[in-house]
This record gives C-alpha cells, sequence and structure tokens, in this order.
C-alpha cells in the first residue's frame, strides 16, 4: 500500500511527468493534492498499471482530489532547453495552477528546482511509494495519451495512438521512411545510425 503523505504539511503535492524518453510529443507533467482521508487500492505507480485501470482511475483522481493539474510542454521548448530542463518545467507549471498553493512538494526523481520557495524533496521510485506521485504520473500518463491519439490523426504512419511516441521499432522505421514531423524532437536522435537527421 502507497504512503499518503512524506512530510507532516497539510497540503502536501505530488508531481510527475510521462514522455521523457520520447522522440515525438510533448513532455506531459502532473500535480495532485490529495485529502487526508484518500484511499484506493488501485492506484500505483502508472508504469505498473494498465491502461484500463489508469482511465478508471483518472476521474476518480479528479473528483477526490483537492486540486490537480497537468501541463504540456512541447517539442520546441524541449529542444530550446533540453528534456531534463523541460521535465522540470512542465512540473513546475502545474504546481502553480494548484489552489491552495501547495506547503511541500513531492517529486518523483532525483531532480527539481526551487519553486516560489515551497520546501521540496525529490524521491527515487517515488511514484511507487507516495499516492499523490502515483496520482500525478496517472494523470500525465493519461493526458499525454490522449494527445498523443490526437495527434495520430493527422500522421498516422508513424501509429502515436500506440506506441505514443516512444521509439520502438516499428517508430523508428515509421521515421526512416517518412522521415521527421513537426511533432518530432529534433535535439533526439531519431535513428541509431545518424548522429543528426536531415531536416
Amino acid at each position: 500500500m502507497l504512503k499518503l503523505n512524506h512530510s507532516t504539511f497539510d497540503l502536501e503535492c505530488g508531481t510527475d511527468e510521462a514522455g521523457r524518453g520520447c522522440l515525438a510529443g510533448p513532455v506531459t507533467a502532473a500535480a495532485v493534492i490529495l485529502p487526508k482521508d484518500f484511499k484506493n487500492a488501485l492506484l500505483n505507480d502508472s508504469k505498473q498499471l494498465s491502461e484500463l485501470k489508469r482511465n478508471t482511475l483518472k476521474p476518480i483522481i479528479e473528483t477526490e482530489a483537492i486540486s490537480f493539474a497537468f501541463t504540456h510542454v512541447f517539442e520546441n521548448e524541449i529542444d530550446k532547453i533540453n528534456i531534463l530542463n523541460a521535465s522540470i518545467l512542465a512540473m513546475q507549471r502545474s504546481i502553480i495552477q494548484l489552489k491552495p498553493t501547495p506547503e511541500f512538494i513531492i517529486v518523483d526523481g532525483n531532480r527539481f528546482k526551487p519553486l516560489n520557495k515551497i520546501p521540496y524533496e525529490t524521491i527515487i521510485k517515488g511514484d511507487g511509494k507516495y499516492l499523490s506521485i502515483a496520482a500525478a504520473s496517472v494523470l500525465a500518463k493519461t493526458y499525454r495519451d490522449e494527445y498523443m491519439a490526437k495527434i495520430h490523426e493527422e500522421f498516422p504512419m508513424y501509429n502515436w495512438k500506440k506506441n505514443k511516441g516512444y521509439p520502438t521499432k516499428e517508430h523508428r522505421e515509421a521515421i526512416r521512411k517518412y522521415g521527421a514531423t513537426k511533432y518530432h524532437r529534433k535535439s533526439f536522435r531519431l535513428l541509431p545510425e545518424q548522429l543528426k537527421l536531415e531536416l
């Protein structure tokens, strides 16, 4: 069973991102403040859950959370500031949207940057330890998947509806065959044998 709180603060928010290792599409983060009495036996790190379970949990989290928000940081910004900075920025932009303002932040992973003097702690594998981070991981993943399914309609040959922009064999083959789209991250190595793709 995941723990509810890491700190002694009432308004503790968890934050996480999805899509960091993708070749196309945004990196998406979410932030969630859960109430003190929140319980859910199904909720876990989104990577451990099926798509059906994530989609079941999304409305439960959104209904029961004190506050939640999500943010996409898109390819052009990722290419300008790099994926690590873009991931942190997506988390920070999500946290800023929370009302009330959290008193403490728990972050999945080991990197974050100070935000408005709010105390924080980074927690490796936090999405498997704390409910609020797990909830944020579910929202980040489901909102990003929805976006990837939408842009799949524009470029169905890359099958983003299925691979979500991750570097699968099928996705790489499509890049090899059709080239890069406006949704591809130009700063990423899109094909293993090329250091830079000619655009």
